[in-house]
């Protein structure tokens, strides 16, 4: 099952992360959570990773829609964007929200999905 929206990006990491925040804000998202993975695995683990941040992206307005319909859909909320160092280069990825149609067979759930998977693509070819 394909489960996200990813590519190659042209730019540095560090570059990259700023520029899906930006991309996330001009889309109507607010970035709730950073996890840093890099860091974490080295603190909790003791183990060296790649440069890896995990990004918790809401759109207020979708995420009270989907509420709305379906009080539990919290428990897929939010919508995770990723950003990771590759062999030569950076990838950029999001959540595909439609997966959730698969999970929960509300249609204004599906109509909350497409918009947030909308949103998402642009940002992602954005960046």
């Amino acid at each position: 099952m394909n489960y996200g929206i990813s590519r190659s990006v042209g730019l540095g990491y560090d570059q990259a992360v700023t520029k899906v925040t930006d991309e996330l804000k001009r889309e109507g998202f607010g970035v709730l959570t950073t996890i840093d993975v890099k860091e974490t695995m080295r603190q909790k683990l003791g183990v060296d990773f790649r440069r890896y941040v995990i990004l918790g992206a809401c759109n207020p307005p979708l995420a009270y829609r989907a509420l709305s319909a379906d009080e539990a859909i919290g428990l897929l909320l939010p919508c995770n964007v990723v950003v990771y160092e590759t062999g030569g280069g950076t990838t950029v990825a999001a959540f595909d929200p439609r997966v959730i149609s698969t999970l929960v067979d509300t249609p204004e759930l599906r109509v909350v999905a497409e918009e947030a998977r909308a949103k998402l693509e642009r940002v992602i070819a954005a960046v």
